[in-house]
C-alpha cells in the first residue's frame, strides 16, 4: 500500500505533474492541499480517466483539499466540525478500518499578526477534533502541509530561520500537542537523524533545490497500528519538474494492506 501527500499550489496548474505521478507510482491514496479551485471547476474527469475516485472541497484561488483513492471511501467529511468550519482545510475519508485525514494548516503570515494566533488555535482545534472522533488504537493517518518544521534537522539554517511562523517555540508546542495525541512522524521513523531532507523550497530563493535550501513542513503522521510502513520518501523530482509547486511529494509504503 502506498499513500502520498502533495501541496500542489493549484491543481489545475499542476496536472502535468500529478497525473503522470499517479500513473507511474500507482498510489492507493494521494492527498492534495492548496488545490485552489472551486468545486464546480475541479478537474474531476482527468482523475476518473485514471480510475481514481476523488473527494474534494475547495474555494477559488486559495486553500482546498482533495483525497484521490483507488477505492471509494465508505465515508467522507470535511472540516473540523466546529466554528469556523474550515471545510477547505481538512478532509477525512474512511477506507474500511483505516481513516485518512488530509490537512492544510494555516501558514500564519507573521508571528505578530492575528493569522499566527489563528494558526495556533487551528492546531489546538485539530487536537480536539482527534480526541472527539478517534482513538489512538485505531488505524489513522494524518498527512498534509502542516506549515511547521518541527525540529533543527527540518530547516536548512535553523539559527537564521528561528522565529519564523513555521519555526518557533510556540508553533512547535502546538504541533507537538497534536502529535502527543498518539501519532508518529513516519518520515522521522525511517530517517531519525538525517539532515537535509526537505519538502518545501521557496520560489523566491535562487536555485533553492540545487542548493538544498529547504524546509520539511509536509508530514505523514500515523497512529501505532498504522505506523508500520517499510519506507518513507520525498520525491524531489516533483519539485524539479517544469512549472512545479514549491512543495515536493512525500509518500510512504507498506507491505500488503494495513
Amino acid at each position: 500500500m502506498k499513500i502520498a501527500t502533495y501541496n500542489v499550489n493549484s491543481i489545475r496548474s499542476r496536472l502535468h505533474i500529478v497525473l503522470p505521478w499517479l500513473q507511474n507510482n500507482q498510489p492507493d491514496i494521494f492527498c492534495m492541499q492548496e488545490t485552489k479551485v472551486e468545486d464546480a471547476k475541479f478537474p474531476l474527469a482527468e482523475f476518473e480517466a485514471l480510475d481514481y475516485v476523488v473527494s474534494f472541497r475547495g474555494n477559488k484561488q486559495y486553500n482546498g483539499v482533495a483525497i484521490v483513492s483507488k477505492k471509494k471511501p465508505q465515508q467522507v467529511s470535511f472540516g473540523l466540525q466546529d466554528e469556523p468550519a474550515d471545510s477547505d482545510r481538512l478532509a477525512c475519508a474512511q477506507f474500511d478500518d483505516l481513516f485518512i485525514l488530509n490537512a492544510y494548516v494555516p501558514q500564519g503570515q507573521d508571528v505578530d499578526r492575528p493569522q499566527f494566533a489563528y494558526k495556533l488555535a487551528w492546531l489546538h482545534r485539530l487536537k480536539k477534533y482527534l480526541q472527539k472522533n478517534f482513538k489512538p488504537d485505531q488505524k489513522l493517518i494524518l498527512c498534509g502541509d502542516f506549515n511547521v518544521a518541527p525540529g533543527q534537522l527540518d530547516v536548512h539554517d535553523p539559527k537564521r530561520i528561528l522565529g519564523h511562523v513555521s519555526f518557533n517555540p510556540e508553533v512547535w508546542k502546538a504541533y507537538e500537542d497534536v502529535v502527543s495525541w498518539g501519532l508518529t512522524d513516519v518520515f522521522r521513523r525511517h530517517h531519525p537523524d538525517e539532515p537535509g531532507q526537505y519538502t518545501f523550497f521557496d520560489y523566491r530563493v535562487r536555485d533553492s533545490v540545487g542548493r538544498n535550501l529547504g524546509w520539511r513542513v509536509d508530514h505523514i503522521l500515523a497512529t501505532s497500528p498504522a505506523a508500520t510502513s517499510v519506507r518513507c520518501t520525498i520525491d524531489l523530482a516533483t519539485r524539479l519538474a517544469e512549472k512545479p509547486s514549491d512543495h515536493a511529494v512525500i509518500y510512504t509504503e507498506w507491505k500488503g494492506k494495513i
